[in-house]
């Protein structure tokens, strides 16, 4: 199969793919518009979700230097008020001086390329290197469902991957590498985790694994999946004929499709990179 020209692969591409082949073909291969909504009620998931990136913005900010009390909350938002007042009494503890918020990195895997996004990446060269992604799932996941999900994967792999485009040309190692989940309503409940030179190897054949799948499949095989409850929150279900109604919204349920990077406006010029 031929993708477009500007496709990267990402996280949420991938993990698309592994949840529904044919997802991934009808929203990256054909780039159909969504002809229904995920959820129900949409409203209300449509401002969570508006919400929820404000908190990410106003992260951002404050960790660039933007005083506390010129990060001012709408009025009519009690959700995000409780996060960053969350955010705000549970400061990030025992992480590198170096902080770099909305980081963006890019590399080759086989014959395509693998980009993410990280909410935070704190760096101390040549010792630790930790990713913080932030939350607002309204129920706290399983520790071990985080660990399989794509995002896991690919930003800890890619972090050592490229790793020496961050780090002055030498190698960023395994070891060094933590991902930190830290969940806006369960702000003392971060799920912490590490990596290792054997998980990095796993993760690397999987994930080229997969986009060599992806290459090799003819437009006619990428078939819809057997895990029918998927198919409640994907705009897709009319289209496969798998239903209409939406299903009902649970924010951090990790059957509702991500937002995709390709789906941002990346300027991919300014991504770091490295040629392997």
């Amino acid at each position: 199969m031929i993708l477009p020209d500007d496709f990267r692969f990402s996280q949420a591409s991938l993990q698309d793919y592994v949840d529904c082949p044919r997802r991934f073909y009808l929203r990256y291969r054909l780039r159909l518009p969504w002809p229904a909504i995920e959820t129900a009620p949409f409203l209300l998931q449509e401002e969570h979700a508006r919400q929820g990136r404000e908190l990410h913005r106003m992260i951002q900010q404050h960790l660039l230097g933007v005083p506390v009390e010129r990060l001012t909350i709408q009025p009519e938002t009690p959700d995000l008020e409780r996060w960053w007042d969350h955010y705000r009494a549970h400061p990030l503890a025992d992480l590198p001086s170096d902080r770099r918020p909305e980081f963006q990195l890019s590399a080759p895997l086989g014959d395509s390329r693998l980009l993410a996004k990280y909410d935070l990446l704190a760096i101390e060269p040549g010792a630790r290197y930790v990713i913080v992604d932030w939350k607002t799932a309204l129920r706290l996941p399983n520790r071990d469902d985080l660990i399989d999900r794509l995002q896991t994967r690919v930003y800890r792999f890619l972090l050592v991957h490229a790793g020496n485009a961050i780090n002055s040309g030498a190698p960023v190692y395994p070891e060094e590498v933590q991902m930190r989940y830290w969940f806006a309503e369960f702000p003392e409940d971060t799920i912490v985790i590490d990596y290792s030179q054997e998980q990095y190897q796993i993760d690397g054949d999987y994930l080229l694994d997969l986009v060599e799948e992806i290459g090799r499949r003819a437009e006619d095989e990428f078939h819809k999946t057997e895990q029918k409850q998927r198919c409640v929150y994907c705009r897709y279900r009319s289209l496969c004929e798998r239903g209409a109604k939406a299903g009902e919204w649970l924010p951090g349920d990790p059957a509702i499709p991500e937002m995709d990077l390709n789906e941002l406006n990346l300027n991919f010029d300014d991504l770091p990179e490295v040629a392997l």
